[in-house]
């Protein structure tokens, strides 16, 4: 089991490295851009790229922040409730999370295989879609098994 949760540690670091370049190329576009619209020769498609981007920072580094608990948590329901109804709690709220990201995934590979067979494009710079929704979609079933960890986590006993 600790084998798979390097793996699963290991995977969503690697995104999380691919969704902080991406920001990076973002913001160096984004500065660029501005530079050369101020000289009257702004960069064709970069509202496209960025938009297309953003949606691989986003879905990227969803993975790592679930492992390393960095999502904003209200406490003050669980703080009251005692230890096996927090982890009860925690449970269901994973369960629903899990249920959703799945749902979330298997959409995401309906409609990048939609795109990809339709070949829609954005339309100045002819980039494909599809291929970010298929990378988030995965990153959606990514999450699920981060959710699986974080369960088995909760209900763990200390002496394990």
């Amino acid at each position: 089991m600790r084998g798979l949760f390097r793996v699963l540690s290991r995977v969503s670091s690697v995104l999380n490295s691919v969704s902080a370049a991406t920001l990076t190329v973002m913001m160096f576009l984004t500065v660029a851009d501005i530079l050369m619209r101020a000289g009257g020769h702004p960069i064709l498609g970069t509202y496209e790229v960025v938009s297309i981007l953003l949606a691989v920072v986003i879905g990227f580094s969803i993975p790592k922040v679930s492992l390393d608990h960095g999502h904003v948590q209200m406490e003050f329901l669980t703080e009251v409730l005692s230890g096996r109804a927090r982890a009860a709690l925690m449970t269901f709220t994973r369960i629903l999370c899990i249920a959703l990201f799945l749902l979330i995934g298997y959409n995401l590979f309906s409609v990048a295989n939609e795109l990809r067979l339709s070949g829609e494009v954005s339309p100045t710079i002819q980039l494909p879609f599809y291929p970010v929704a298929y990378g988030v979609g995965v990153c959606c079933f990514i999450e699920c098994f981060v959710f699986a960890f974080d369960i088995r986590n909760i209900w763990k006993r200390p002496n394990e």
